[in-house]
C-alpha cells in the first residue's frame, strides 16, 4: 500500500470513528413537565425522580420558582416555555428583557437552560389563533434579550409547532399548508438568519388514529418491512415520515440547514383506540432506543434530541380523554406504568 492509500486509510477510519463516537454519544431523549393534574408531587419531588432514573432533559411549560429551586445543580438540560398567554405582553421589548433576566438569568448558573419556545403549536386554522400575529415578535424580543445578556451561545430562542401545519406525501414533498405558510415562512427565516432551532411536536398516535391505512406496527417502530418508498430513501417507522416531512417544509421555506428539535412524542396508555399500557411501552421504549441510535433518512447522521411527553397523567389536561394519560409515571405513587430505561438501569412497573 502507498503512503497516500495508508494516509487515506487512516483518515477513513478516524470519519468513521468520530461518527462512532457521535452516534454513542450523551443520552439525545428528554421528558416534558407537564402540570395539569391535582395530584402531582411536588417540584423537588418531581427532579429527584428526574435524576433517580437517569432523565437529564425536561421541557418545562411554565415558569415556575419552585421548579427552579429544585433544577439548581442538577444540570438538567431545559427548554423553557413562554406560555402562548404571555406571547402578547413581549410585544414590548422591555417586557422581554425582564422576562429574560427573571426566569433565565437570574437562575444561572443553578439551572441549565438550553433553549426557550417562545409559544406552543400556535397555528392560524386551530385554537390558537388569536396568538398567530404575537408570536414571531415576541421571538425576536425574547432572542435580542438573551444576545444582550450574552447568553446566545448557550440558550436558543425557538417556537414549538407540531404536524398539523405541514402537508404533502411522501416525506420528500412536505410543505407548510398554504393557510400555515404566511405564518411559518417568516419563522423559519427568522432561525435561519440566526441559526436557531425549530422546535416540533411529532406524534405518530394522532396520525395513526387518523388514517386508517397507517399500521400500528409502522406507528410504533415495529414494522418488519419498509412502509414507504421515497425515491431511494425508505422508511421502516412513521415517527421518521413526519419528522422528515417537517424537514422538507423547513427547507422549502428557507431552512435548508435549521435542525429540528422533537420538543414532544409519545403514545397514550388509555382513552382510545390502541390507547393502552402495552403499546405506550412499545413506543416510548422504541421512541428512546431510536433517537439514541440514529437519525432519520433524510439526515441519518445527525442524532434526533426528542423529549417524551409526558412525566406524569394529568388528570386535568383539556381535550380528548387520551390528553389525561400520556404519563410515563404515575402520580400518585410515582411508579412508572411500563418498563423502560434511560441509561444504565431498567425499571418495571
Amino acid at each position: 500500500m502507498s503512503k497516500l492509500s495508508r494516509m487515506q486509510s487512516i483518515f477513513l477510519f478516524l470519519g468513521m470513528f468520530m461518527l462512532a463516537i457521535n452516534k454513542s454519544g450523551a443520552q439525545s431523549v428528554g421528558v416534558c413537565y407537564g402540570r395539569n393534574g391535582y395530584n402531582l408531587p411536588n417540584e423537588q419531588a418531581t427532579i429527584d425522580l428526574f435524576k433517580a432514573y437517569g432523565i437529564r432533559k425536561m421541557r418545562l411549560y411554565d415558569p415556575v420558582q419552585a421548579a427552579y429551586q429544585a433544577l439548581r445543580g442538577s444540570n438538567i438540560e431545559v427548554i423553557l416555555d413562554v406560555p402562548n398567554r404571555q406571547l402578547e405582553s413581549l410585544q414590548d421589548p422591555a417586557a422581554a428583557r425582564t422576562w429574560v433576566q427573571d426566569n433565565i438569568q437570574n437562575n444561572m448558573p443553578g439551572v441549565n437552560f438550553r433553549y426557550i419556545a417562545v409559544g406552543n403549536e400556535v397555528d392560524p386554522n386551530s385554537g390558537t389563533s388569536q396568538y398567530v400575529n404575537y408570536v414571531l415578535p415576541a421571538m425576536r424580543n425574547v432572542h435580542d434579550a438573551i444576545v444582550a445578556a450574552g447568553l446566545q451561545d448557550q440558550v436558543k430562542v425557538s417556537t414549538a409547532t407540531y404536524s398539523g401545519v405541514t402537508s404533502g406525501f411522501p416525506p420528500s414533498q412536505g410543505s407548510f399548508q398554504d393557510s400555515a405558510k404566511w405564518f411559518m415562512e417568516p419563522i423559519i427565516q427568522f432561525l435561519a438568519q440566526n441559526n436557531l432551532p425549530l422546535l416540533a411536536n411529532i406524534y405518530p398516535y394522532f396520525s395513526f388514529l387518523g388514517t386508517p391505512q397507517i399500521s400500528l406496527q409502522y406507528a410504533t417502530f415495529t414494522s418488519p418491512y419498509v412502509v414507504v418508498y421515497d425515491g431511494n430513501v425508505q422508511y421502516w417507522n412513521l415517527f421518521d415520515a413526519l419528522l422528515d416531512t417537517m424537514y422538507s417544509a423547513v427547507e422549502r421555506a428557507g431552512g435548508p440547514n435549521i435542525e429540528i428539535i422533537v420538543s414532544e412524542s409519545g403514545w397514550p396508555s388509555a382513552g382510545d383506540r390502541e390507547a393502552s399500557v402495552e403499546n405506550a411501552g412499545t413506543y416510548n421504549r422504541n421512541l428512546i432506543n431510536h433517537v439514541n441510535h440514529n437519525g432519520t433518512p433524510k439526515r441519518p447522521n445527525k442524532l434526533i434530541e426528542a423529549y417524551i411527553f409526558a412525566m406524569f397523567d394529568e388528570n386535568i389536561k383539556g381535550g380528548a380523554e387520551t390528553e389525561k394519560h400520556f404519563g410515563l409515571f404515575n402520580p400518585t405513587n410515582q411508579q412508572p406504568k411500563y418498563q423502560f430505561s434511560f441509561g444504565a438501569m431498567n425499571y418495571d412497573s
